[in-house]
């Protein structure tokens, strides 16, 4: 799983009929203190996250079918938790 922070939506009128009825969000990897750390990427959302949250991602597509119920469709990354709080000790 990855730590990431949505930084935006997307709006698709034409899209893969699988994807009908998924919000996909554009989210950015971060580290433990929040800093950007890589590349932006699409993920589908399962935890009804906004812009702004950090979030959990997971970038496996046999578990990322399995959260969104879809097992034959061709999902990679979805994000599967908000985190309220990041404790390093």
């Amino acid at each position: 799983m990855i730590l990431c922070r949505v930084i935006g939506n997307v709006v698709a009128t034409i899209k893969q009929p699988a994807y009908q009825g998924h919000k996909m969000l554009i989210v950015q990897p971060v580290d433990e203190h929040g800093n950007d750390k890589g590349k932006s990427f699409l993920s589908f959302d399962s935890v009804q996250a906004g812009v702004g949250d950090v979030v959990l991602v997971e970038q496996e597509g046999n578990c990322a079918r399995q959260i969104l119920g879809k097992r034959e469709d061709p999902f990679h990354s979805v994000i599967c938790g908000v985190v309220d709080k990041v404790n390093l000790e």
